[in-house]
């Protein structure tokens, strides 16, 4: 099968398709900058889906002063870097008195 035998797309195809692209670039249009995210006062439930925790962890945690947090009015909230410092916690480095690999 060559090129030349593929039937060309029909009207309905191609708006079917313009619509998608249209629909593709208004999305990418509305997305927030990297400085609105850095503005943006996090959810409890929000925090949770980027930390992959459950809210219950988010709410438990700011409630006993275990992460970092602000509050907006009575809300509890987690900013971009209340975020990376919880990321940050968690990192351990390798230890430098563990067996070497055997190569």
């Amino acid at each position: 099968m060559t090129r030349n035998d593929l039937d060309p797309p029909t009207e309905t195809t191609l708006i079917l398709r313009l619509a998608e692209l249209t629909t593709a670039v208004e999305r990418l249009a509305s997305a927030p900058t990297a400085a609105e995210l850095e503005l943006k006062c996090f959810t409890p439930a929000e925090a949770a889906a980027i930390l992959g925790k459950t809210e219950n962890w988010v709410i438990e945690a700011i409630q006993y002063g275990r992460v970092p947090h602000t509050y907006v009015g009575k809300s509890p909230r987690m900013t971009a870097s209340h975020i990376r410092w919880v990321q940050a916690q968690g990192e351990r480095m390798p230890n430098k008195y563990a067996k070497p690999v055997a190569a």
